[in-house]
């Protein structure tokens, strides 16, 4: 049985693994980047660097993050994700060429009934090629689940593309 550290660091290689993909195969993209729950800001400061030419909205109730990983204000949205994200769709479109959302907590049940309910929400919102990348398993209707790339950890992090 893994321990908790295990999980962990399963979780973090899997989503430096999954984001690297991601970024790489929408690189030649325009759209914007959402990420959804800032944290301490790890993966926004983590795409920060990696991201060239696309601007990286971050949704999030409250900023709390590292100084270093501290997104601008004009590329904050704070509010609820169940309000803000159909607010940015109306406001953009669907434009958004790599969504990464980290939102879950440490009760699975729970995290499965969110991103049920937030899964019609993000769906809309990608650009064609546009990729989203997920903690926790998505219901979309119209977007393809991939394979994970190397180095990722089957059920750590999901990968789906418009």
């Amino acid at each position: 049985m893994p321990t908790r550290l295990d999980v962990f660091i399963d979780r973090m290689v899997s989503q430096r693994a999954c984001l690297d993909f991601a970024i790489a195969e929408t690189a030649q993209m325009t759209g914007p980047v959402y990420e959804l729950g800032l944290g301490n800001g790890r993966t926004y400061h983590h795409m920060r660097e990696k991201i060239e030419g696309r601007h990286i909205y971050v949704f999030e109730r409250k900023v709390e993050s590292h100084p270093d990983s501290t997104p601008p204000e004009e590329l904050t949205v704070l509010g609820d994700v169940m309000e803000t994200l159909p607010a940015i769709l109306v406001r953009f479109g669907p434009v958004a060429s790599l969504i990464h959302a980290d939102l879950g907590g440490h009760n699975l049940q729970k995290n499965d009934a969110f991103a049920r309910k937030v899964s019609p929400l993000i769906e809309p919102m990608l650009a064609p090629g546009g990729i989203m990348v997920s903690s926790d398993r998505m219901y979309f209707e119209t977007l393809e689940e991939l394979p994970l790339p190397p180095g990722a950890v089957p059920g750590r992090c999901f990968l789906y593309r418009r």
